[in-house]
């Protein structure tokens, strides 16, 4: 069977880069939900994050991000486009845990200048795609006089 087009387009080295990143944070991602199991079903912090031990808030956000984080990490993995919006629910409701109801879920000072940094990442790999787009979509024009 012949292959419809001999000319495959190439990926370009920014769309590349970006799946590296993705990927990168679908590990950290990974990570996190692994560290929300390991605590509820208490085989972390000496089993005193167990789910029936914890309290209300802590129960309603350790269950949601143990489960927004693996699919949000799937997303990633695979580079699709629900998969950043899925981290997103996660990160925002980290950065309202530890930094708007810090009273309530205690500090943690890494994850959100860490979400604030993958977020900015993010925006200039999305920002460097569009670009290229719209130069390789200059450059194939022939229509123009």
């Amino acid at each position: 069977m012949d292959p419809d087009s001999l000319n495959t387009p190439k990926t370009s080295l920014t769309y590349t880069l970006y799946v590296v990143f993705l990927r990168v944070v679908a590990v950290a991602c990974l990570w996190f939900s692994l560290q929300y199991w390991a605590m509820l079903v208490g085989l972390s912090l000496h089993g005193q994050g167990r789910f029936d031990l914890l309290s209300l808030p802590w129960r309603a956000a350790a269950s949601s991000l143990a489960v927004v984080f693996p699919v949000a990490a799937l997303g990633l993995w695979m580079a699709s486009s629900w998969g950043p919006v899925i981290w997103m629910i996660g990160a925002g409701a980290q950065i309202l845990m530890y930094g708007f109801w810090s009273d309530m879920f205690g500090s943690n000072n890494l994850v959100m200048p860490m979400h604030g940094l993958i977020a900015v990442v993010y925006g200039l790999f999305r920002l460097a795609l569009w670009l290229e787009k719209r130069h390789r979509d200059e450059t194939i024009r022939v229509d123009l006089p």
